[in-house]
């Protein structure tokens, strides 16, 4: 049977033909999808960790009894998993044990776009590159396989078109996995000093061995063409270029740490001029070098964004007929919701002019005009410790107008270890915490906060407040963020304070609760002051009447979630109920 899945449906779909038993995961875009759709399978157990480093470590005590396991993340998770998955190097598995990175090359959702090839080569452990759907299913499989036959955790590298483009794959049966269950072995587990050196020289005897297979690794293959010249890719990139370049030779690479180098030799012997073309940092192109091979890449091809069939086309100064004006999708810019429950807390922090360090999420958007209401956002919980360290650098007059704002997904993440380390540390955190019951960004994945498992099961709620006054804050309030007077109050009342304070704004998402009736706008009472327009609510627009010699606010009916932010904002009480809803209509 065959069907068409994204990559990442494939990679589920390879995970349970594979007879995969655990997987776990944060969600994080373009990865997401991984989880969710492994979750569909009844015969794997999945959930969702609070970070990276925890699936990873989840996904590795599985391995430990003979399961297999598979862990995804976005690159800039595998940051976070990085410390767990250099030891599993050493350590080696015992199931097949797979680790996902989901590369995004022109940061559509991401904070940088590195290139995580670069993991395998720094933790000495395979890489695989699909370069569509099929192959991410099989090399799914054949990376469970790899990770029991080398005894290493495999790295699968995605990037962000491999992951949500679609395309045929053919289905297989589930291989069932029989879990041989944990036997000591604490030479090879016990990763101390004196185990560590030995397992070292394995893991470098595992190297020459993984090179020499790279060489017949059947996925790694040349298709002849034009010898005028030879092309070696890999990835997303093979289809590019196969689309410029239908007349070339190619040399596909799908294992690609470490790269076969009896075959690449002999795919440059036999072409006249050589090109490199991968999405990223020139790493198969360094490779080739080393091996005293004369490349064209990085020179010619961009070493930064994303590539595209034009891209390498303009780069390679190939000739192209344009027979027509190519579509553009209008831009979109990027704006928290109508009757999102953080915009109220945003804004005050605006009015009051604090200092706001942010975090990664839905409410990162909250630095954009006119709310303007986030100075720093580095990575997931830096928010937290940047306040704190902001504050140790310029004193405790400081904190009195600095704020830290996270979202709750995020607290559990990388938050809670900031939290206990500004306690210890005497620290004058104040700590927003923007509870919206969800993850909501990557959609609407659960944590610990919701109470609710990956499956959709009731878990133990874990509740934020309670780990706040375990972690020793003595100033912890629970606020409605719709009232923007108590959020107002609240905040004033936590800078006043000498210590560390919490405040949790919390209310559901606003994609996760059904709307109230709409606001609309008396456009005898508006006098066009525009003060509604300062909450950056996109159900709120202006429109210029004929008979009017000012603009007027008009609210989108079909947006409005009655969420009544903008009421409390109007002086001249110009934004009331939908006639039709008074009605009863």
């Amino acid at each position: 049977m065959k069907r068409l899945l994204s990559g990442n449906q494939a990679v589920a779909r390879g995970a349970w033909e594979a007879g995969c038993n655990v997987a776990a995961a944060y969600p994080g875009t373009p990865s997401t999808e991984i989880l969710e759709n492994i979750n569909r399978y009844p015969e794997i157990y999945t959930e969702w960790a609070v970070n990276e480093k925890v699936a990873l470590e989840v996904v590795a005590g599985a391995c430990f009894t003979g399961a297999r396991a598979l862990t995804a993340m976005k690159h800039v998770g595998v940051n976070v998993a990085a410390d767990p998955m250099f030891t599993m190097a050493y350590s080696g598995v015992t199931g097949g044990l797979v680790i996902v990175t989901a590369d995004d090359p022109g940061m559509w959702s991401s904070q940088d776009e590195q290139d995580n090839r670069h993991y395998g080569r720094h933790a000495k452990i395979p890489v695989l590159e699909p370069s569509d759907s099929n192959e991410a299913k099989l090399f799914t499989i054949l990376a469970f396989d790899i990770s029991e036959k080398f005894d290493t955790p495999v790295l699968l590298r995605l990037t962000t078109r491999i992951c949500h483009s679609v395309t045929i794959v053919e289905f297989g049966k589930r291989k069932e996995h029989k879990i041989k269950g944990y036997v000591k072995d604490i030479k090879k587990r016990l990763v101390l000093p004196a185990h560590a050196r030995i397992r070292h020289r394995i893991v470098e005897k595992r190297l020459i061995r993984l090179s020499r297979y790279s060489d017949i690794f059947p996925y790694n293959k040349i298709e002849w063409g034009k010898k005028s010249l030879g092309i070696i890719t890999s990835g997303i990139s093979y289809q590019y270029a196969k689309e410029i370049f239908p007349d070339a030779s190619f040399l596909k690479l799908s294992f690609t740490y470490p790269v076969p180098i009896k075959l690449i030799r002999k795919f440059a012997r036999q072409v006249k001029r050589l090109v490199v073309i991968e999405e990223g940092d020139p790493i198969l192109e360094n490779e080739i070098k080393v091996l005293g091979i004369k490349v064209t890449g990085k020179d010619k091809i961009p070493l930064c964004g994303e590539l595209t069939p034009k891209v390498i086309r303009d780069s390679l100064k190939r000739p192209y007929k344009r027979t027509k004006k190519p579509l553009r999708a209008p831009a979109r810019p990027p704006v928290l919701c109508p009757g999102c429950p953080h915009r109220g807390v945003f804004y005050v922090i605006n009015k009051l002019k604090l200092t706001a360090t942010g975090d990664i999420g839905c409410y990162t958007l909250g630095a954009l005009p006119p709310l303007n209401a986030m100075d720093t956002c580095i990575c997931m919980g830096a928010s937290v410790t940047n306040a704190h360290g902001m504050e140790k650098a310029l004193g405790a007059e400081f904190s009195q107008k600095t704020v830290a704002v996270l979202g709750d997904s995020t607290f559990y993440h990388s938050g809670i270890t900031g939290l206990v380390n500004a306690v210890y540390n005497k620290g004058n955190l104040n700590l927003f915490i923007l509870d919206n019951h969800t993850t909501a960004m990557t959609g609407h994945q659960p944590h610990p906060g919701t109470g609710r498992l990956a499956k959709g099961e009731a878990g133990k709620r874990v509740p934020p407040e309670d780990i706040v006054k375990g972690a020793g804050v003595e100033f912890v309030k629970i606020i409605n963020p719709d009232s923007l007077k108590e959020v107002e109050e609240a905040i004033k009342q936590a800078l006043a304070f000498d210590g560390v304070t919490v405040l949790i704004f919390r209310k559901p998402c606003a994609l996760l609760t059904k709307p109230k009736p709409p606001f609309r706008i008396d456009p005898e009472l508006c006098n066009g002051c525009r003060l509604c327009l300062r909450l950056g609510c996109p159900a709120i627009s202006l429109t210029f009447p004929k008979e009017k010699k000012r603009p007027l606010a008009v609210i989108d009916q079909g947006l409005c979630v009655g969420c009544g932010l903008c009421v409390q904002m109007c002086p001249r009480k110009a934004i009331v109920l939908s006639k039709e809803k008074e009605n009863g209509k």
